[in-house]
């Protein structure tokens, strides 16, 4: 069977190390990294002895798959270009900068047969693998997604940075459309929002309470999942879940007993099985884990979010100082 060529456009903290999980799959053959800055490329092909180039168009003839790491308000063009050239292409999220866009690459994936796999990170987190069969209907989550303030990602505001992983997660727990959505944040350090809190209702009665923050003390990375007869928190940092059984029967308002027990599953390479799982379902011809139209979902739910936040900032009207 023939290598996959590959290539990696956007070649920074993230994009090296989908050159490194490529380099470590035998069926694959990494042709070239690609970026603007031509130091940097320079740099991580040197290390890994690859093809270093800053641009990517003389190699799409070339490739079969590519990771887009760069920008998000990149890779829309960067995208269609590598799907309009028969390209099986994996691009981080947020998938684009507008639903429209998203909905265009989605189209042009289809209408050529190609995968079109959008970076959720989480879905391969295997305390999330593992909540998904212990679920029936869920009621209620509560999601928090908190870290100490970083320069790098604040091209986008907080919602489509961190809070956006919360919401594709929800989104795939919760069989049924959002109809409502709450939000309210704050302008911190990066000149957009670094602090959001969102509520979404979904039309089966499921509530979501999510919040993020990027210039919190310290890091928080949690989820609860509330349902009848049970409650199930995920520990995404230390791979761990806490199932909660909550005893059936009893009158409203008398307490019930619940039983806890702590399951630990072994650290695992999330972005090694992400870039697996978008190399198998090219070579088998299937549908990715997470799909443009997942990745579009969340983009939606995010965009509302933030332009309801936007919206709230932009109406707010400053406290009067009487003067004596």
């Amino acid at each position: 069977m023939r290598k996959l060529r590959a290539a990696v456009i956007g070649v920074g903290y993230l994009g090296a190390f989908h050159v490194q999980k490529y380099l470590a799959l035998p069926h694959v053959d990494v042709v070239a990294v690609v970026d603007t800055d031509s130091a940097r490329v320079g740099e991580v092909g040197a290390k890994y002895g690859v093809h270093a180039c800053t641009d990517y168009g003389p190699l799409l003839a070339g490739l079969d798959i590519v990771s887009i790491v760069t920008p998000p308000a990149t890779h829309f063009e960067i995208a269609r270009r590598c799907l309009g050239a028969g390209v099986h292409t994996l691009v981080e999220k947020p998938v684009t900068e507008t639903v429209a866009q998203a909905e265009a690459l989605i189209e042009l994936a289809n209408a050529r047969g190609l995968v079109f796999q959008v970076g959720h990170l989480e879905r391969f987190n295997p305390a999330v693998l593992a909540l998904r069969p212990l679920l029936t209907r869920p009621t209620r989550i509560e999601a928090r997604r908190l870290s100490v303030y970083k320069q790098r990602g604040t091209d986008v505001d907080v919602v489509l940075d961190m809070m956006i992983h919360d919401i594709d997660i929800a989104l795939s727990l919760v069989d049924s459309p959002v109809v409502g959505i709450e939000a309210t944040g704050s302008v911190v350090v990066s000149g957009d929002i670094d602090r959001a809190q969102a509520t979404l209702h979904f039309a089966d009665g499921c509530v979501a309470e999510l919040a993020a923050s990027r210039v919190n003390l310290e890091a928080v990375r949690a989820m609860t999942v509330q349902q009848a007869d049970s409650y199930i928190t995920v520990d995404f940092a230390n791979h761990a879940l806490l199932v909660g059984s909550v005893e059936a029967g009893g009158r409203l308002g008398a307490p019930r007993d619940a039983t806890v027990e702590t399951l630990h599953f072994e650290r695992s390479d999330a972005l090694m099985d992400e870039i697996r799982s978008f190399v198998d379902a090219v070579g088998e011809g299937r549908t990715p884990t997470v799909s443009g139209e997942d990745g579009k979902r969340a983009l939606a739910v995010a965009v509302a979010v933030s332009q309801t936040i936007h919206r709230a900032i932009a109406t707010r009207t400053p406290p009067r100082v009487e003067r004596g």
